[in-house]
C-alpha cells in the first residue's frame, strides 16, 4: 500500500493509497487544494473544517453538474441511435424498392429487345 504527502491550506497530510495510485492522488489533493486557497482568498481563514467541507461541497456541485450533463449525453446518445437505426430500415426499404424499379426496368428492356429482334 502507498502513501501520498499532500499539502492544502498550508498543512500536510499523509494519504493512504493502492500502489500506482500516488500521482493520482496528487492530482486530486492538487485540485482540492486550488479550491481551499481559492475559498480562503473569498472568505478568509475560517478553519481548515470549515474550509474543506466548502471546498467539497463546490466539488460535489460540479460533480452533480457533470453527472446531469452525462446523463443528458446519454439520452441524446440513445436517442440518436434509435435515429440511426429507423434511418437504416428507411435506407434498406429505399434500396429493396430501387432494386424492384430496376428488376422490372430490366424485364421491360429484355422484352422489348426481343421484340425488336423478332421485328
Amino acid at each position: 500500500m502507498g502513501q501520498v504527502k499532500v499539502s492544502i491550506n498550508d498543512r500536510s497530510y499523509t494519504i493512504a493509497c493502492g500502489d500506482g495510485e500516488e500521482d493520482h492522488v496528487r492530482e486530486l489533493a492538487a485540485y482540492v487544494s486550488k479550491h481551499v486557497t481559492d475559498l480562503a482568498e473569498q472568505v478568509g481563514q475560517v478553519g481548515d473544517a470549515r474550509l474543506l467541507l466548502m471546498a467539497g461541497l463546490m466539488i460535489a456541485d460540479e460533480l452533480s453538474s457533470a453527472m446531469q450533463k452525462t446523463k443528458m449525453l446519454e439520452q441524446e446518445l440513445e436517442n440518436l441511435s434509435s435515429q440511426r437505426g429507423s434511418l437504416m430500415e428507411r435506407t434498406r426499404d429505399a434500396e429493396n424498392s430501387l432494386a424492384d424499379v430496376l428488376d422490372d426496368a430490366s424485364r421491360r428492356i429484355e422484352e422489348l429487345a426481343r421484340r425488336i429482334e423478332a421485328a
